[in-house]
């Protein structure tokens, strides 16, 4: 970030401050964020039940609807399964609706290959879009430090890294991933894009995702228009040195070494990126830390729908604000 490089004469810059100009309605949006109303659609209740296979094998019980359903209530109100078990029977029973319930070894199985349909992808705004990328971890369940400070015992503190894309102009995450600890940033922008359909007008990220593979992804996707990448080199960077006109990579580098970084931040709207810390400080604050499935595919369930329900919470309430304007006496 810009502060970094002006560290020892900080204070002089002044700390922009905002206005939220729909204050009453994201105030309502909040409210409704907490709020217990609960209905049910004659459509869900058709679909309670999964379809009758016409393939050899089991036949299933419960369709990925109401395995949704169930997986949904327990990340909102952040239980475990056998505990959303007992909340959705007692809301169907309160609700007087005689449908079947799956038990928490149904949930915990089915979890494993639950993938989110078409339907559940939020809806992307006109024109094209910019998308921002950025990563996280996420503590997988297990003994932490503590145990192993206290009794001197070998935990398993493993982690997973959480990469997301987010729409600039809505906050809302348009896709994600969910992979091991040791898994690289750019080596997920290709099937981060391949979850948008939608043409990229502008593409930005830290400089962990700098390199020519990102780049050759990134144009790729959005093969009928030119994507305007913004990645900051990293400061070892030099120009390719390729015949013809310069890529645009070779023009951030010459750019910062003309004009210096602050400049070509200011430039090239690179602050706009401290949306994606913005959602993924969202997803930690409200969804969790830590990730309560043991499996990866599960662990990967779980993540759907924690960003299923964030862009549903988003939707709901969203402030507008615009920047303050600062007069000086």
């Amino acid at each position: 970030m810009p502060y970094k490089h002006n560290a020892d004469r900080r204070h002089h810059v002044g700390k922009m401050t905002f206005r939220v100009t729909n204050w009453r309605d994201y105030e309502a949006g909040l409210r409704r964020r907490g709020s217990l109303t609960l209905w049910v659609t004659p459509e869900a209740l058709a679909g309670w039940r999964a379809p009758r296979r016409k393939t050899r094998g089991g036949q299933a019980r419960y369709s990925d609807l109401a395995i949704e359903t169930a997986l949904t209530l327990g990340c909102v109100f952040a239980m475990r399964l056998r505990q959303t078990e007992g909340l959705l029977h007692s809301l169907l029973d309160l609700m007087g609706l005689k449908v079947p319930v799956p038990d928490h070894t149904t949930l915990s199985r089915r979890a494993q290959k639950w993938e989110p349909s078409a339907r559940r992808n939020p809806p992307l705004p006109d024109g094209p879009l910019h998308v921002l990328v950025d990563s996280t971890g996420l503590k997988v369940y297990g003994a932490g430090q503590w145990l192993e400070q206290k009794h001197g015992a070998r935990s398993r503190r493993n982690w997973r890294k959480l990469h997301l894309a987010v729409d600039a102009k809505s906050g809302a995450i348009i896709a994600q991933r969910l992979t091991d600890q040791d898994t690289d940033d750019p080596s997920q922008v290709a099937p981060l894009l391949d979850q948008i359909d939608g043409e990229i007008d502008q593409f930005t990220a830290d400089g962990a995702y700098d390199g020519k593979p990102t780049y050759q992804s990134i144009l790729q996707h959005s093969a009928t228009a030119t994507a305007n990448i913004v990645i900051p080199p990293r400061s070892t960077a030099v120009e390719s040195g390729d015949a013809g006109p310069p890529g645009q990579r070779d023009k951030h580098i010459a750019a910062i070494a003309s004009d210096g970084r602050l400049k070509w931040q200011a430039a090239t709207g690179y602050g706009k990126r401290a949306l994606s810390e913005t959602a993924i400080g969202r997803y930690k604050g409200l969804i969790g830390r830590r990730l309560r499935a043991r499996s990866l595919p599960a662990q990967q369930t779980e993540v759907a729908i924690g960003c299923i329900v964030l862009n549903r919470m988003l939707a709901w309430a969203r402030p507008e604000s615009i920047r303050r304007q600062v007069t000086q006496a």
